[in-house]
């Protein structure tokens, strides 16, 4: 049986869909740097799986890992952790020579971690951020497609009215013309996105989104211990509707990692939900640091400049809320925030159709 931490753990890695890729200059520049900074020949980057370990970055000669190479005599690392907490590779550095090392070489060592994971951040939410808004464009593609097969059908059937003006029959033949090329364009480009690993519709079923919150908070218990913080989810009873569970656990994930980073050490999250007719709306409201009336109107923009500043300093890329934005859309659903202004908090707005 494999721990649950270690099931996590292993999740995050697969997360940021780096194993079995090729080196990179990147990654192959900070292992260099690692190798220069404690003069030695070997050096690389590492991320450990359930059963082996992948090396993203190699330096010098395998040193083989965990270590077991008599030949080396010196070996040092720091680990790759990620922003909750789990430890999913090394960096390292190594020498067939002994060493004596100073502890601003090892601090240097842990910086090297750091922009690895940084690196990996940085990767991962562009990509997501990409995905969600191809996944948009492709459901508003296939929305498209059927008032313009109406269109299509509707000029077809006009040029056939009997005694029809000659006129009106050629600028309908030239609508059914117009219409088709369309279709057969939104085809293609539906056809190029049906072939991509991830779909971009919906993968609709019944979910709670009360046990989909209680999957984000578990996996932001490393983040919330850090700094102090609950989140209370104030959700008796399930609240169903039907949607993609995978795609609302990003959305999620990315409203309450916005809502840790942004406030203060030790401070209480709540999420509440209201019903009405086919729609629910989930609210989450933190005690942070707030918005503006200037960050209110563009804080849906991409890498919009916002006066609002990560509490602990936490890396933001500018694109968590226009990946949950586009994520929400897909599902039909609407994506707001209020705030009172700077220092009084603020809250996201989820409003999702039930059926």
């Amino acid at each position: 049986m494999i721990p649950l931490d270690e099931t996590l753990r292993l999740g995050k890695l697969r997360y940021y869909e780096i194993l079995g890729t090729p080196a990179e200059v990147a990654f192959d520049q900070i292992a260099r740097l690692g190798a220069e900074i404690f003069d030695v020949p070997n050096a690389g980057i590492g991320f450990q799986t359930d059963d082996d370990i992948f090396m993203k970055a190699q330096v010098g000669s395998s040193v083989g890992l965990p270590l077991k190479n008599d030949a080396f005599t010196f070996f040092a690392s720091a680990p790759i952790s990620s922003p909750e907490g789990y430890p999913i590779g090394l960096i390292y550095v190594a020498d067939a020579k002994s060493k004596t090392v100073s502890e601003q070489q090892l601090k240097m060592l842990k910086h090297l971690a750091g922009m690895v994971m940084e690196k990996l951040e940085s990767r991962i939410t562009t990509r997501r951020a990409l995905r969600a808004y191809d996944d948009r464009l492709h459901v508003l593609i296939h929305d498209l497609k059927n008032p313009m097969t109406t269109i299509s059908l509707q000029s077809e059937l006009l040029g056939r009215i009997p005694g029809v003006e000659e006129r009106a029959s050629l600028i309908a033949d030239r609508i059914n013309m117009q219409s088709k090329r369309i279709i057969e364009n939104l085809n293609t480009l539906l056809i190029s996105a049906r072939k991509e690993p991830h779909s971009f519709k919906p993968q609709k079923a019944k979910v709670d989104l009360k046990e989909v919150l209680e999957d984000v908070k578990f996996n932001l218990d490393f983040a919330l211990k850090r700094k102090n913080q609950t989140i209370l989810i104030d959700i008796e009873t399930p609240v169903e509707i039907f949607g993609d569970a995978d795609k609302l656990k990003v959305v999620f994930s990315q409203l309450l990692d916005n809502a840790i980073k942004f406030s203060p050490k030790g401070k209480k999250i709540k999420i509440s939900h209201q019903t009405a007719e086919n729609e629910v709306t989930i609210a989450i409201k933190d005690n942070g640091v707030g918005l503006t009336t200037e960050d209110l109107d563009k804080i849906f923009l991409k890498f919009a400049s916002l006066t609002a500043i990560a509490t602990d300093h936490e890396n933001t890329y500018g694109l968590g809320l226009i990946t949950a934005n586009a994520l929400v859309d897909i599902h039909k659903g609407r994506l707001w925030v209020e705030s009172e202004g700077k220092d009084l908090g603020a809250t996201f707005f989820v409003a999702l159709p039930i059926k």
